[in-house]
């Protein structure tokens, strides 16, 4: 299962980030560690709501940091925080797992099990619920669905998603209450199909 920071941290970047970087390029694993567990939340929700699998998104989750490690040597810090090279791999680990997946179904949903859970109506409007939400968010375009991904879901603030996708701060707002809008709009129509 994911670890999660337990400390009250800000959702920015880690305030040592840079020596922390500094170390674990040089080999240090403790300083990576600390990255890990300072990012592994974000990371995971991140994916989470791209793929809406827990063991998926906890593959992929190991795998970003897996390669996050690997590739730390080439690492070099361009103004934006770590987290940003962070979500950068996390996307492209989406993409390649939407590249390659070959639908199945897990055993679990194949088969039912008894359990003492949540209210089965419960989990069936919750999985509609978000799959509808799914759906809106890939009828936005890529910027929008983009921003409000980061925004929403990795819980970035608008300053760092403006250097995430290299775009002015504005720029960032303007597109983010479009694609409010417009998911608000795809929402009421799928809502009155219904």
């Amino acid at each position: 299962m994911v670890r999660s920071r337990q400390d009250g941290s800000p959702k920015g970047p880690l305030p040592e980030e840079a020596e922390l970087v500094r170390l674990a390029k040089s080999g240090d694993s403790d300083a990576f560690a600390r990255l890990y567990d300072g990012y592994i939340e974000r990371i995971y929700r991140y994916i989470f709501f791209r793929v809406a699998d827990e063991e998926t998104a906890e593959d992929l989750t190991s795998q970003v940091f897996y390669k996050a490690w690997e590739h730390l040597p080439r690492y070099k810090p361009s103004g934006a925080p770590f987290l940003a090279w962070l979500y950068t791999i996390a996307r492209n680990a989406v993409i390649d797992h939407y590249r390659t997946r070959k639908e199945t179904v897990a055993l679990e949903e194949a088969i039912p099990l008894a359990d003492d859970g949540p209210d089965p109506e419960d989990q069936v409007e919750f999985h509609f619920e978000s799959q509808a939400l799914r759906v809106a968010l890939h009828s936005l375009t890529s910027d929008q669905e983009q921003v409000l991904v980061l925004k929403f879901i990795a819980g970035m603030t608008t300053e760092e998603i403006s250097r995430q996708l290299g775009k002015r701060a504005g720029a960032i707002r303007a597109l983010q209450m479009r694609a409010l809008q417009a998911l608000a709009r795809k929402l009421e129509e799928e809502k009155e199909v219904l």
